[in-house]
């Protein structure tokens, strides 16, 4: 039995700066990784087992399954979920690269050709990423607490990108160019926006694609004003 864990990506910025023929479109962002994660238990045989552990949204390991195809081998994984499904905090790119990290495959091809997010969630840590999602430079190690509020609508990362396209590619002016086309896609995040925003005195970011927003600090009390909260920090320790 061998244990992997899979943490989830904060998208603190995101700037979308072209589109390539195929459809995919260039990002400039910061992403960091939270102390947040899912858990991956390898043993013999075939097969995955999920086990939720937090409300979230139906879901289908099949970026795990993906993972496992593409460096070719077969195991029996017990998926323990804690990242909410559909949250844009990357809890299925994080699956993936925690398969790619088991088998020890280090390809960043291998890892974008599972997903955008999936070479950011294979290095870790804090970094700027670039291109379609396989440049990943690292940053500087930077200890910081934001609190999260992760509503229960779940967001299509496929559509907020189309709906960009369609409203002609908006800028975010919150550092987030993909929050007016998950709030047009979604017109109920403004809810929560609105409830984190009034209970933190701060304006909350879009996490990604959405449905997170977080806030920069820790608000112990904010449990008490919305739907659920769940405060984090992001990076790992620099000695990890």
């Amino acid at each position: 039995m061998r244990v992997e864990h899979a943490p989830a990506k904060l998208t603190l910025s995101l700037r979308v700066t072209g589109r390539r023929d195929d459809g995919y479109h260039l990002l400039d962002a910061e992403m960091a990784t939270l102390d947040l994660s899912d858990t991956l238990v390898f043993g013999p045989g075939d097969g995955i087992e999920l086990v939720p552990l937090v409300r979230t949204a139906p879901f289908e390991p099949t970026l795990v399954t993906s993972a496992l195809e593409a460096v070719g081998r077969q195991a029996f994984v017990r998926l323990e979920k804690r990242i909410p499904v559909g949250a844009g905090l990357g809890g299925g790119s994080a699956d993936a690269a925690a398969v790619l990290r088991w088998a020890e495959c280090s390809d960043v091809a291998v890892a974008l050709s599972l997903g955008a997010d999936v070479p950011f969630c294979l290095t870790g840590g804090r970094a700027r990423v670039k291109g379609v999602g396989e440049v990943v430079e690292p940053l500087p190690f930077e200890r910081r607490v934001y609190t999260l509020l992760t509503p229960p609508v779940a967001v299509s990362t496929a559509e907020v990108y189309r709906r960009w396209d369609e409203l002609g590619g908006p800028s975010g002016d919150n550092g987030n160019d993909l929050e007016p086309a998950a709030l047009d896609l979604e017109p109920r995040l403004a809810i929560w926006r609105d409830q984190l925003g009034d209970a933190s005195g701060r304006t909350p970011r879009l996490a990604g694609s959405g449905s997170t927003w977080f806030v920069e600090g820790a608000f112990p009390d904010v449990a008490d004003a919305v739907v659920t909260r769940t405060q984090i920090v992001a990076g790992p320790s620099p000695d990890d």
